[in-house]
């Protein structure tokens, strides 16, 4: 080793020894090391020297480069994974369908009292709707990132928000128990409100057609009402707790509801009867979102379960699989129909609050009380990215979206490359190209 240093540097080598071996109390050893140093015969450590303790500075350094250089590696190895997994890099909010967000955030709209609790895009128009905890829902630009108007009519906390399928009404639900209708031609005037339910209500959402709207509540109920009467036509009562959001099939047929008693479940929307029921999560359910049709080859790839000629028909329904969120701090995918848990995505370090898919169908997106989106990769169940969001909660999460083809499908080349994520920060956040 002596061989590849200079006489300068075995010089210093051995002073920074000495000084060691004089400071650490081996006195027996710092006299026959100097014996066998002749150049250092006379050497005294001097404490006060800018060298003394150079071997323990040096050493220390080492230690943080190696942990530095294990890092880089990580973090190298990562992007590598990322860079295979991405779509040739085209211009445009519509070109590239393997786009992926990333830090920083192209906006961030500012202007609500208190944390968000829904985002909802247009899907018409560059407009993303913001529901929050100030009694108030608010209007964005989200190419500009300026506020266009605030809906003030609600009493108590907006706790949703959602667009009809051709843009032309608003939905909101309140703490207040209101679930107010919003014409969006006419500056958004509200010209109905739905009275029936008796706590909190925690979601709404258009059901397919547009003709009806699903909410759920806090008093255990799940109403369906007809938007042009505003009257509730069916009450359901899927769960014995607090209901935390209900979603349609993409057919109408059935709803997927989750709540506090740590289950989802899946009910004939017509009849009311039970279909299954996914329990395994420790702790309450935030969010339940089907799989859809796009996404369910990648889920199939996950848990190396191939279709089958039996399958297919229900993977078109979109209603094979599902996924959801819960305060355990995980994700889990489910076999719909049978009501089994068959993958579990772990690395969230708080609650999840929201889910959103990938319109290429390969990745899922995911926001959480650690302050982070994370993006998935559903072939392997890996978290591919993870971005620090939201200060200190993320609490909801949407991908821009595109009104559906004449057969009611989502056509991939117009949806948006957009995403709005709200936090307890009070902002809402646009991520985009």
């Amino acid at each position: 080793m002596a061989a590849h240093l200079s006489d300068r540097q075995q010089h210093d080598l051995h002073k920074a020894m000495l000084d060691y071996l004089y400071n650490a109390g081996y006195k027996k050893t710092f006299e026959q090391l100097r014996e066998e140093v002749p150049d250092l015969a006379d050497f005294t450590p001097d404490p006060t020297a800018t060298s003394s303790g150079l071997l323990v500075k040096k050493w220390t350094s080492v230690i943080r480069m190696q942990k530095k250089i294990v890092e880089l590696e990580s973090r190298l190895s990562q992007t590598i994974e990322e860079m295979s997994n991405m779509g040739p890099m085209t211009s445009g909010k519509r070109a590239n369908r393997d786009w992926l967000p990333s830090a920083p955030a192209k906006h961030t709209l500012v202007g609500h009292r208190d944390k968000i609790n829904s985002v909802s895009f247009h899907p018409l128009y560059p407009v993303v709707a913001s529901a929050s905890v100030d009694a108030t829902v608010k209007i964005w630009d989200w190419e500009s990132g300026e506020l266009e108007r605030t809906l003030k009519s609600h009493t108590k906390s907006v706790t949703d928000c959602d667009y009809d399928s051709t843009g032309k009404i608003l939905v909101t639900c309140s703490d207040d128990l209101f679930i107010k209708l919003w014409n969006v031609a006419e500056e958004y005037k509200n010209f109905s409100t739905l009275r029936g339910h008796e706590h909190s209500i925690s979601s709404v959402r258009f059901l397919p057609g547009d003709a009806r709207v699903v909410s759920s509540s806090r008093d255990h109920t799940v109403r369906v009402w007809d938007v042009q009467t505003t009257h509730c036509i069916k009450t359901l009562r899927p769960h014995d707790e607090w209901i935390r959001s209900a979603l349609p099939s993409p057919d109408g047929r059935l709803l997927l509801t989750c709540a506090d008693d740590h289950t989802a479940r899946i009910t004939d929307l017509e009849s009311g009867a039970l279909k299954s029921e996914m329990r395994g999560h420790d702790n309450r359910i935030e969010s339940a979102n089907f799989v859809p049709t796009i996404s369910i080859p990648a889920v199939r790839e996950l848990i190396a379960q191939p279709a089958t000629a039996q399958s297919a028909k229900v993977d078109s329904l979109a209603i094979s699989f599902v996924l959801t969120a819960g305060r355990d701090k995980t994700i889990k995918l489910w076999d719909a129909l049978r009501g089994s848990c068959l993958w579990t995505f772990v690395g969230h370090d708080g609650w999840v609050q929201a889910l959103a898919f990938h319109p290429s169908g390969k990745y899922l997106l995911s926001v959480a009380d650690d302050h982070t989106l994370r993006v998935w990769d559903l072939r392997t169940g890996r978290c591919l990215r993870k971005i620090e969001a939201h200060s200190p909660f993320a609490q909801c999460l949407a991908w821009g979206r595109a009104a559906p083809s004449a057969d009611g499908k989502e056509d991939l080349d117009k949806t948006l490359n957009v995403i709005a994520t709200g936090g307890t920060d009070k902002v809402v956040k646009i991520w985009c190209p």
